[in-house]
């Protein structure tokens, strides 16, 4: 059964309960007034404490730094159980991955790819000008910056795509400079994976260092010299990965820039009774599928719905490869099904939970989804799951996690970019202003702002 809960003109801190036969928690929000404080402390989350990451983290930064490459193998070797050969990967194993790939798996890539950068093309701001008065403008414009370092975790999958999605927003931006980093692998003699190497191959990414976790994070902050190789530091850091990548993000901020402190994966959904059980349910299980600690939710207002829905994920979860892992984080304190009177207060949900993936499969989905404030990227209706946005349909997949899509974005090419104003003004133009400029500059008391436009008027009077 579930929990009781207050009268509707009441909102309390909810409670969870479980029935006879649920594998997922279920959270009871009918007849309550939603509000969205409570329900950011209420609602199912993956934990993600960064900050005691990032106490175990600093030593790992504090020896990449000092010490460089020496650390770097050692850290290989008790982290990744392997010590490489070199930390750059050399340019023929890179070669050779992109000839030994599965023919198959290069057509998606390539396609994949081409999609990304069709997807990323339409974000490239434009450049602009205003004219402020006759003779005075200021113009607008975006300049790249000039090196990046992007990260590939290893761990639980294989992440080609996290490399077309990290190059290819970078490349379309206009970054000249990229290196890549991602784990050694002991079964690859401590190179990175193959389809790896592949992927960089496709995207003409020829540098490329086998090294993982916080210590590739700052390997890219401080740089790193290897005999005759040298990563040189970089201006941005980007991609996804484990907590103590997050922590490591979070300690070189500053000395580079960084896209987030991105956690583990999670998805909402948000249905009703249009949606197809089968369709939500193997949503659900794509995303539990990354790790034990993912975190799947629906949000719906049908509680047929839920039925069918958890009886659909234990029938595909039993019939995939993961199960155990799936199973696992369904189950979880992360994960749930949220009960709601409608869907309206589903919408007030999600805007509350502000999830990574948001699908929205409703009778009105296309309009529903332009009524949701908070998601790293939103899927609409039943045929856009969330995979086609971790492969290919053209968006990114590396996005905000744990509630920070209230106010932070996707990976996108406005990491790459500054933006830069350029002002000119003629003496005429000047001269019109000087008095005001002039009467601020006092009122501030910073008389010498004041004369540096006055002794121009003067000059152009005396005709200098």
């Amino acid at each position: 059964m579930f929990a009781r809960w207050a009268p509707k003109n009441q909102m309390c801190v909810p409670a969870y309960a479980w029935g006879m036969d649920t594998l997922m928690q279920r959270l009871d929000l009918r007849g309550t007034v939603l509000e969205t404080t409570d329900l950011a402390h209420a609602l199912p989350r993956a934990a993600l404490d960064t900050s005691k990451a990032a106490d175990q983290v600093a030593p790992i930064l504090k020896r990449v730094r000092e010490e460089g490459a020496p650390a770097l193998y050692d850290l290989a070797e008790k982290f990744d159980r392997v010590r490489p050969a070199s930390l750059r990967v050399p340019a023929q194993a890179i070669a050779d991955a992109l000839v030994n790939l599965d023919p198959k798996i290069r057509e998606a890539l390539e396609m994949s790819i081409a999609h990304n950068r069709m997807g990323h093309t339409q974000q490239l701001p434009a450049p602009a000008q205003v004219q402020i008065i006759p003779g005075g403008t200021v113009s607008q414009r975006w300049i790249p910056v000039e090196r990046v370092g992007l990260y590939v975790p290893g761990g639980l999958a294989v992440y080609p795509s996290s490399v077309v999605m990290n190059v290819a927003c970078a490349q379309v931006a206009g970054v000249e400079s990229i290196a890549l980093a991602s784990p050694p692998q002991s079964e690859f003699g401590g190179l990175p994976h193959p389809t790896i190497l592949a992927a960089c191959a496709l995207l003409g990414v020829d540098e490329v260092w086998a090294i993982g976790g916080a210590q590739a994070i700052g390997s890219f902050a401080y740089g790193v010299t290897d005999g005759d190789d040298v990563l040189k530091p970089v201006d941005v850091v980007t991609g996804p990965g484990n907590i103590f990548v997050a922590a490591a993000k979070r300690l070189v901020q500053g000395t580079v820039g960084i896209d987030a402190e991105a956690g583990t994966t999670e998805i909402a959904i948000l249905a009703d009774s249009s949606a197809h059980p089968a369709f939500v349910a193997a949503d659900l299980i794509s995303q539990a599928e990354h790790d034990p600690a993912a975190a799947s939710v629906l949000v719906t207002s049908s509680e047929e719905l839920a039925d069918e829905v958890e009886a659909e994920i234990k029938v595909q979860a039993q019939a995939t490869t993961h199960t155990e892992r799936i199973l696992t984080a369904l189950s979880g304190p992360q994960s749930g099904i949220v009960l709601v009177d409608d869907v309206e207060d589903g919408l007030t949900v999600v805007n509350a939970y502000g999830a990574e993936h948001l699908e929205v499969q409703t009778l009105n989905s296309r309009d529903d989804a332009l009524k949701v404030k908070n998601a790293g990227a939103i899927f609409v209706g039943s045929y856009t799951p969330v995979p086609l946005g971790d492969y290919i349909a053209g968006s990114n997949h590396v996005l905000p996690t744990g509630g920070t899509a209230r106010f932070a974005s996707g990976l996108n090419v406005m990491q790459y970019l500054r933006s830069q104003q350029v002002v000119e003004y003629t003496a005429e133009a000047l001269d019109q202003l000087s008095d005001k400029l002039n009467t601020l500059a006092i009122a501030e008391n910073l008389p010498a702002h004041g004369q540096a436009a006055l002794i121009r008027r003067t000059a152009a009077k005396d005709g200098e």
